[in-house]
């Protein structure tokens, strides 16, 4: 039997950063085509049967890079949850490359996103769990996006959660997203969570969510995706 080749690939990364420090808190591996078309265009070429095989390979490359460019910040990484969820695969395969190209274990981050409906929430629990004596960090993706977030929240507290972009945009000229954020840091923080909120584009976004206990941040206002290299960081936007 023929199996249908994964198509060419790259990866690229967007920082996550402190404002107050001034400092890469991680980076984001995003997939891109190799004449840089966007991670939709991507994987609307990967078949069901295929992306277990094809998310594992972004990985892989991911740590190729992130090692061959010095990073020292974390390398966030995308998994789905089903794929995680009571199995050992994705860590133990991320492990293998890391060790193999020389990037520290302990600066792995993967984050769960909330795309699909988790099937084994206690394996997922348990297999974090399980792994986490190693380092890495954990994360929730784009929380609020979809229908997976509070589920995942309740039954697995991560050292990350990522505010989506859907209630960042224009927060600053919103009372009512503006309070749900308020109210969604203040839960993080008695689950001792960190808070990164996502598509941060102006400086009264930005603002804003200071204001209100944020600190980690990604969006184009501090740096667009760049292909296989770590981008410049506009700083002056923390200002």
């Amino acid at each position: 039997m023929a199996f249908p080749t994964l198509p060419a690939f790259t990866m690229a990364f967007q920082p996550i950063v402190d404002a107050d420090q001034r400092a890469v808190f991680a980076y984001e591996a995003l997939v891109r085509g190799l004449e840089g078309e966007g991670a939709l265009e991507v994987l609307g070429q990967v078949g069901p049967e295929q992306r277990f095989a094809f998310h594992e390979a972004c990985r892989m490359r991911a740590i190729e890079l992130a090692a061959g460019l010095g990073m020292r910040a974390k390398l966030s990484l995308n998994v789905m949850p089903n794929d995680v969820a009571g199995q050992e695969q994705c860590f133990r395969s991320a492990m293998a490359a890391a060790a193999r190209f020389g990037f520290p274990v302990e600066q792995l981050m993967f984050e769960l996103t909330e795309g699909e409906r988790v099937r084994n929430l206690p394996g997922l629990a348990a297999s974090f769990k399980t792994f986490k004596r190693y380092g890495f960090t954990s994360a929730i993706d784009d929380f609020g996006a979809a229908y997976a977030g509070f589920e995942l929240l309740a039954g697995f507290q991560p050292d990350i959660v990522k505010v989506d972009m859907s209630l960042v945009r224009g927060v600053d000229a919103d009372p009512v997203r503006l309070a749900i954020v308020r109210g969604f840091v203040q839960t993080c923080g008695e689950l001792r969570a960190r808070v990164v909120a996502e598509g941060i584009e102006t400086r009264e976004e930005l603002r804003a969510l200071r204001g209100i206990g944020v600190k980690l941040f990604q969006g184009y206002l501090f740096s667009r995706p760049v292909i296989a290299t770590l981008p410049p960081i506009a700083w002056d936007a923390a200002s």
